[in-house]
């Protein structure tokens, strides 16, 4: 349940870290350490404050909660602060409710606007204008005439349903009568006669269906045929596309370039230890390590450590200038050594894929050339099939007589009307699907409706709430705080009004304290009202000025029952809280930077 969060140039925390814990967390300092800057921090991470440390180009903030990891990056381009990364809230309407009701720092519109008298509609019903109401209601709207356009489907259905169940009735009597024709056509006396009869007739069928078979195996084989040459011929036309270039000294060539590659690497690594160390020895001055140091005017004289002859100071640096010379030069053929290889193995590629493709497409033609061989049998076959079916449907047709021809014929008429009866049968279970929706369809469309109302009548509905849960707010401060006025209430036009002495008294006549106590109070009716919690479970207080210590204990106690959160500043001399306290002395700050400068 503990949030932690790290900061960097974000007001005036150039850098720090922390824990905040679930209930109560007071942050204790003195000016300048800090504090109004860690609130800011925090917002920075909610998404409602781009505060970027004065001068500084870039700040962060790295906010781990139980159910978010959230990282806010602020960059400030042409004198302009940008935010980029993902922050706790998103939607302009969360943002905003959070800013007016949970951030209750010296900047809060709200307390401002009671400390200077103003007419508090406006700041309080801010919300509203990012709550989108108008294209909710028109989202709705058109919810709800599709679901009138399904109410009316529903009860058409219903109407429909007697006359297609009589439809349903009607077919499977006339399916009935159908069957009754067919069992006389098909009972004869002459047994013989009816079994040849139904042979014969048997054989027909089956013959068309051959027939009917064969054709319809041709028409798919010659489709495929035609698609199987396309895909051939665009085959072939790639092949012939592809050009391989041989080159048969490439593998040599890029062997005798990488061996080349290695020895002027290792010449270069070899070089570059020699010029190193010499460098090093000859920078600090520690020639007394390898050789006997002569001081002299015109310079110092050595003994070389590597002959063992007598030089000069100046003609080692010269020849360690050359070394440096000839290390340079090897990179630089080194470099070009590296592009040879890389051109040379650029060209093996090249071949290689080119021979793959060849092999690839030339495997693709093989496989495509065998299945047009295979369709190509297939077709004649079937062909051949169709042929030999419909000289049987000739010959049979011939000795059917007039009787199998009726028996047919009603047969055909049984397959109908059980094909019509199916389709009434699943109509009528449409019908009745769509007919058992009305009343859903119905409670919905009434649902949408008052849904609707709702929203229109939103901005009144939270006038009406906002000063409820201000008199309730109101009626518990007046029972812990001992105030010089007996009560206060907002108007129906949102103008703050107090009581003294039964009557109403100025708001210039209040004390600095109780002007506090008042806009807290009216940040939280905007809360409760809002529904703050349900966005933003933490509370923000900063520079709360004009209560003693008492008040103050009394006034966080009673925000923090109303939050899961509450995060507050305070100066050291308040005694201390039931809560986590969070030390800012581990924190670098913008005053402990300036005061080192100076």
């Amino acid at each position: 349940m503990t949030w932690n969060i790290e900061i960097e140039n974000i007001a005036g925390i150039l850098n720090g870290s922390t824990e905040i814990e679930p209930g109560l967390n007071a942050v204790r300092a003195s000016n300048w350490q800090g504090k109004s800057s860690f609130i800011e921090s925090i917002k920075t991470g909610l998404g409602v404050s781009t505060s970027l440390t004065e001068g500084k180009e870039h700040g962060q903030v790295h906010l781990q909660t139980p159910g978010n990891d959230v990282f806010v990056e602020l960059i400030r381009k042409n004198g302009t602060v940008h935010r980029n990364g993902q922050p706790y809230l998103e939607d302009e309407y969360d943002v905003i409710r959070t800013l007016l009701f949970s951030c209750l720092d010296e900047q809060n519109e709200i307390r401002r606007a009671v400390r200077e008298g103003e007419n508090l509609e406006e700041v309080l019903m801010r919300p509203l204008d990012f709550q989108n109401i108008d294209e909710q209601i028109a989202d709705l709207k058109r919810e709800r005439e599709q679901i009138k356009s399904e109410f009316a489907q529903a009860k058409e259905a219903k109407n429909r349903l007697p006359s297609v169940q009589e439809k349903v009735t009607r077919i499977e009597t006339e399916l009935e009568d159908l069957r009754e024709d067919y069992d006389e056509l098909t009972g004869s006396d002459d047994e013989e006669q009816a079994s040849s009869t139904t042979s014969n007739q048997s054989k027909l069928a089956q013959a068309r269906s051959e027939r009917d078979q064969a054709e319809n195996q041709i028409e798919r084989l010659e489709r495929s045929i035609q698609r199987l040459g396309s895909r051939l011929k665009e085959k072939q036309t790639k092949l012939e596309d592809i050009e391989i270039v041989e080159d048969e000294n490439v593998e040599s060539e890029l062997k005798a370039a990488r061996e080349q590659l290695q020895d002027i690497k290792r010449d270069a690594e070899v070089l570059q230890a020699i010029y190193s160390a010499n460098e090093m020895v000859l920078n600090e001055n520690r020639l007394d390590l390898l050789s006997e140091v002569q001081r002299e005017l015109t310079g110092d004289k050595i003994s070389c450590w590597i002959c063992g002859n007598e030089t000069r100071r100046s003609e080692v640096e010269d020849q360690l200038d050359d070394l440096g010379e000839k290390i340079v030069n090897l990179r630089s053929k080194l470099k070009s050594q590296r592009d040879e290889v890389e051109q040379l193995e650029a060209r093996r590629e090249d071949i290689k894929q080119s021979r793959r493709r060849k092999r690839d497409l030339e495997s693709e033609i093989g496989t495509l050339e065998d299945n047009l061989a295979d369709h190509e049998q297939s077709l004649e076959d079937a062909k051949e099939r169709r042929k030999n079916a419909q000289q049987r449907v000739e010959e049979l047709s011939e000795s059917v007589d007039e009787t199998v021809e009726k028996i047919t014929d009603v047969e055909s008429d049984i397959k109908y009307r059980e094909a019509e009866l199916k389709d009434a049968e699943d109509e009528l279970a449409a019908l009745e699907s769509r007919a058992n929706q009305v009343e859903m369809l119905e409670n919905e469309r009434d649902e949408l409706k008052t849904e609707i109302e709702d929203l229109r009548n939103r901005k009144d509905q939270i006038k009406y709430e906002a000063r409820e849960a201000f008199d309730e707010a109101m009626n518990e401060i007046i029972t812990r705080f001992d105030t010089g006025f007996e009560t206060a209430r907002l108007t129906s036009d949102f103008d703050l009004v107090v009581a003294r002495g039964g009557r109403e008294a100025s708001l210039d006549a209040l004390s600095e304290g109780e002007l506090e106590l008042l806009g807290f109070v009216t940040a939280l009716a905007g809360h409760k009202s809002f529904d703050v919690a349900d966005v933003t479970p933490i509370m923000l207080v900063d520079g709360v000025g004009g209560l003693d210590d008492e008040n103050l204990h009394t006034l966080i106690d009673y925000l923090q029952e109303r939050v899961d959160y509450l995060v507050f500043t305070i100066y050291p001399e308040y005694t201390s809280f039931e809560g986590a306290e969070i030390d800012p002395s581990d924190w670098e700050v913008a005053t402990d930077q300036q005061a080192t400068a100076h």
